[in-house]
């Protein structure tokens, strides 16, 4: 199944799940920094979840007390139906966490590895299972320190996986990447789905967030300011389109066939107009250009992206 594919058949099933993660108002400072002013969280079983933000928006406080790692001030928690400041062992046992980086066990192999880790779980997946599922069968027997990136990282994603947790948090997966091992990474995340496994993710590619998340949350300054599917996400799916095109030389200073106040840039022949019904003006100006013999080229009709959403909402906090 491709990355898409999954992605869709998440989005277009309504199901009622049941909740994994449920925060409300938490909060805390670093003396007097106040990292996160009233943040609220809720994920569903079996979805996965992208949080953006800049550096230093508040994220990694926010996972790390998801994570049972850091105390919040204030607020309540709930993970998996506990709250992770006071959970045990079983509770972590259920909890997969994938670092933004680590190093393996450079002299175990990739199967070595596994088995040791599986021995710390009750109820690990079966080693062969989680090679086959994370594309590693092949390198089974190669040594840690003999992986390549990519490699490594699955070998990371295997690893946390390997106690069979119900949640999974993810911290840049793909880090250092290159655009082949990216899209490898994707296609074994989006495969979590399929696992039963709730995935939180954390990421500064917008395109990642955008291909595997069921829903996205953009914290800035400690707070949530927009949340939603990323096809909707702040609006962006009501938000005015941009059409842009080149006009001939001869027909640059040509009266247009759009009100004055929708046209963004008129420099020499290159326009550029607002539009928020694209496929009505794309038909006027194709008349018009026929009626006036007007050759128009290069054109292009653009909605905002995630990435100028995020841009956006983030302005002033990088």
């Amino acid at each position: 199944m491709t990355v898409g594919a999954a992605a869709r058949t998440a989005r277009g099933t309504p199901l009622v799940r049941r909740p994994v993660i449920d925060a409300r108002d938490v909060r805390i400072s670093y003396g007097s920094h106040e990292a996160l002013r009233g943040v609220d969280l809720s994920v569903v079983e079996g979805e996965i979840v992208a949080i953006l933000g800049p550096n230093g928006a508040g994220k990694s406080s926010l996972i790390e007390i998801l994570e049972g790692f850091r105390r919040r001030d204030a607020g309540s928690v709930s993970v998996l139906g506990e709250d992770p400041a006071r959970a045990g062992t079983d509770w972590r046992a259920r909890v997969g966490v994938v670092l933004q980086s680590s190093e393996p066990e450079r002299h175990l192999t990739v199967e070595q590895c596994l088995r040791l880790y599986a021995g710390y779980y009750p109820k690990p997946r079966p080693v062969p299972e989680m090679l086959e599922a994370l594309g590693l069968t092949a390198r089974a027997g190669v040594r840690g320190g003999q992986l390549s990136g990519g490699e490594r990282r699955r070998l990371d994603v295997a690893l946390a996986l390997i106690g069979d947790p119900q949640l999974l948090f993810l911290d840049e997966p793909t880090t250092g990447f290159d655009p082949s091992a990216r899209r490898a990474a994707w296609e074994t995340i989006a495969a979590l789905r399929d696992l039963g496994t709730t995935v939180v993710l954390t990421t500064h590619h917008m395109e990642e967030a955008e291909r595997l998340a069921d829903r996205i949350f953009v914290l800035v300054a400690g707070r949530i300011v927009a949340g939603g599917p990323p096809d909707t996400l702040g609006g962006r799916d009501a938000a005015p389109a941009e059409i842009s095109f080149e006009l001939a030389s001869a027909a640059a200073s040509v009266e247009l066939p759009f009100e004055r106040g929708r046209v963004l840039e008129r420099d020499s022949g290159r326009v550029r107009i607002e539009s928020t019904s694209p496929l009505d003006d794309v038909e006027l100006l194709a008349r018009w250009a026929r009626e006036r013999d007007v050759r128009v080229e290069d054109l292009s009709v653009r909605r905002p992206t995630l990435e100028d959403l995020y841009l956006e909402l983030t302005e002033g906090a990088r």
